[in-house]
């Protein structure tokens, strides 16, 4: 950052309100309200995808690929969901996690199952810098996979388009889902596949739940100033959820996580958790 911008943003920090500067980078139309909705309560995931943008929209990308460059050249703290914030909200219990798997193993290996172009990995990078032998692996959509592998990859960051391949590059000590088992065509069958891998620690990390314990599929609608799209949304049964992890994973911790939001005409719980296997030496 030009010492001249970081004169203004020093400035308008000692002057603003802290409401108004914890908004100062966020369009104005999230101040005033327009919020994020998920309506409908579809039977199957191709009825609500017909009813949706869907996630290959362009849009979506170019918004995370602008937000993650202003991440890197430091003129904003983080970005989260394509939307970039001046204070650094730090994710404490998914850092806890990351912070019991390196001491438990030396090192930090994570793979990050829909991590965008490394929202996690920037927001979390400052805070485990004593790390003696970090490596982020980000598995995405071959467009973010692109755009991350030209634009962000380093030493420590790399991209990969399945889990698969990402695998047979390295081995990993803890697998990282935040924010997107609810955006899959079957969260449930997709947990199945992963513990299979017998990863020794798996973060879930804001994972919306049905306040009624029953899931439900939506269309997620976000407002213009984010970006003008819609896809399918899981809320999920926590209870199915759980049965996933099964005799595999003991359950170490639960949290609240940051999310808030509710399907139309519905209640729901964002909630975090770290699993560990239960029997890691076994084959």
């Amino acid at each position: 950052m030009k010492s001249f911008e970081r004169e203004i943003v020093n400035l308008g920090r000692s002057i603003l309100p802290r409401f108004l500067w914890d908004h100062a980078c966020r369009p104005l139309g999230e101040i005033l309200g327009k919020h994020i909705r998920f309506v409908g309560h579809y039977d199957s995931w191709e009825e609500a995808k017909a009813a949706s943008t869907g996630y290959e929209d362009k849009v979506i990308l170019e918004k995370s690929i602008d937000a993650t460059r202003k991440v890197r050249k430091g003129e904003v703290a983080f970005e989260r969901d394509g939307l970039t914030f001046c204070e650094m909200e730090p994710n404490f219990p998914v850092l806890w996690a990351l912070t019991r798997v390196a001491a438990r193993h030396g090192r930090l290996h994570v793979l990050d199952f829909g991590g965008a172009l490394g929202t996690s990995y920037f927001q979390s990078r400052a805070f485990i810098n004593s790390c003696r032998d970090l490596k982020w692996a980000i598995v995405e959509q071959p467009a973010h996979v692109a755009a991350g592998s030209k634009e962000f990859g380093n030493s420590e960051l790399s991209f990969y388009g399945t889990i698969a391949s990402a695998c047979r590059e390295n081995e990993y000590d803890v697998l990282l889902l935040s924010s997107v088992i609810q955006y899959l065509p079957d969260p449930l069958g997709f947990l199945s596949d992963v513990i299979r891998l017998r990863i020794p620690s798996i973060i879930l990390d804001r994972t919306p739940f049905m306040a009624n314990g029953t899931s439900r599929l939506t269309v997620q609608h976000l407002p213009e100033w984010i970006y003008s799209a819609s896809y399918p949304a899981w809320f999920l049964s926590e209870n199915d959820v759980l049965a996933n992890f099964g005799s595999e994973y003991d359950k170490i911790a639960t949290w609240t996580a940051l999310d808030k939001h509710h399907p139309q005409g519905g209640r729901a719980d964002y909630k975090g958790f770290l699993f560990e296997l239960r029997n890691p030496s076994k084959p």
